[in-house]
């Protein structure tokens, strides 16, 4: 049976989660379609301006999906379809992570962890399914063309990379207290790569550009994945990118990171940072166990296959008709969060 999928995608950030599912639904000859934002537009792949594309409310309704595939906290109620909440990282630290928003019909959990306390949330809520597939982005960070990166973004051979991407939030982020002497500690032979996120304050982010010696280098694209691939060493707080570059098996520094304390070096003091850089040089290997045994909790899936997983896993829910006859909750002020801001054109994807 070949369903109908629509893909929903309301952030940027959100294209490489979609990027190996769109590839499978090709292959197999599936039949999907595209709903984005104005946003996603700007930076959406060319090579994707061949399959159908709606940007309006109406033309995504009349589709009539099988499924709509999320990334996001939120989808529009008025399309049709199982809803399905593909998740837009892997930052199980959050509580936000695993809040149930009354939207969704399937959540595909990335691993044994968050699959286990999705059940918990299903024996309490009863109206949904959860299942586990591994997620997605996983597949696109594994199957990235690694050839001639360094080329590409003029990094030589012999220079070392360290790439640093903290999180925004004002209880995790590192920024304020690592940003000021990361000059003071870089070494000639180093290369540095600083990834903001998209809700990082831009006066942090302004200020530091202004001020930046010449090997340091600010990301401006939203794909950090490339970069995933060329650095050496990752350093973060807490934010969920530490796991996409743990699928990598490279040395990690977090600063104050608050759960999972041994996936790598977790300093507590500024003046920790130089000595964990060269001890991660000095042993890459050092934490290899710790990685491999936090993604057999998070997310196993390290076979390429995950998209490939989804699927099949949704058209087994259609099939057999898995779905609980319990119905959704009425959701009424979430409802009309979506009607006010897609009216208002300041908020949800419309």
């Amino acid at each position: 049976m070949n369903y109908k999928y629509l893909l929903y995608i309301a952030k940027s950030y959100s294209i490489p989660i979609f990027t190996p599912i769109v590839q499978y639904l090709k292959e197999k000859e599936i039949d999907f379609s595209f709903y984005i934002s104005n946003k996603v537009k700007d930076n959406f792949p060319q090579n994707w301006n061949e399959y159908t594309i709606f940007q309006h409310l109406k033309d995504a309704i009349n589709y009539k999906p099988d499924f709509v595939l999320v990334s996001g906290n939120f989808v529009d109620f008025h399309i049709p379809g199982i809803k399905v909440q593909l998740f837009h990282g892997l930052g199980i630290e959050k509580k936000s992570h695993f809040k149930i928003r009354h939207f969704f019909d399937v959540y595909l959990t990335s691993g044994p962890f968050v699959t286990e306390k999705f059940k918990k949330l299903l024996q309490k809520y009863k109206y949904f399914l959860v299942e586990e597939t591994g997620w997605s982005k996983i597949d696109y960070i594994l199957n990235y063309p690694k050839e001639n990166l360094r080329k590409k973004y003029d990094i030589e051979k012999n220079e070392k990379v360290i790439l640093y991407a903290p999180t925004f939030s004002k209880k995790m982020q590192s920024a304020k207290e690592l940003l000021p002497i990361i000059p003071e500690i870089i070494r000639n032979d180093e290369i540095w790569l600083i990834k903001f996120h998209e809700l990082m304050n831009k006066e942090i982010i302004q200020k530091y550009e202004e001020n930046k010696p010449e090997n340091i280098k600010i990301i401006k694209s939203i794909n950090i994945t490339p970069y995933l691939h060329i650095a050496d060493v990752l350093i973060s707080d807490t934010s969920s990118v530490i796991y996409e570059f743990m699928v990598l098996d490279k040395p990690i520094i977090t600063f104050r990171t608050q759960s999972r304390f041994d996936k790598g070096i977790n300093i507590l003091n500024t003046d920790e940072l130089r000595t964990a850089i060269d001890r991660s040089f000095k042993n890459p290997d050092e934490f290899h166990e710790n990685r491999i045994k936090h993604l057999n909790e998070i997310n196993p899936y390290l076979d390429g296959n995950i998209s490939k997983n989804i699927i099949e896993k949704l058209q087994d829910i259609k099939i057999h008709n898995r779905l609980p006859k319990k119905k959704k909750p009425l959701n009424l002020f979430r409802k009309f969060q979506i009607l006010y801001h897609g009216k208002y054109r300041k908020g949800y994807l419309r």
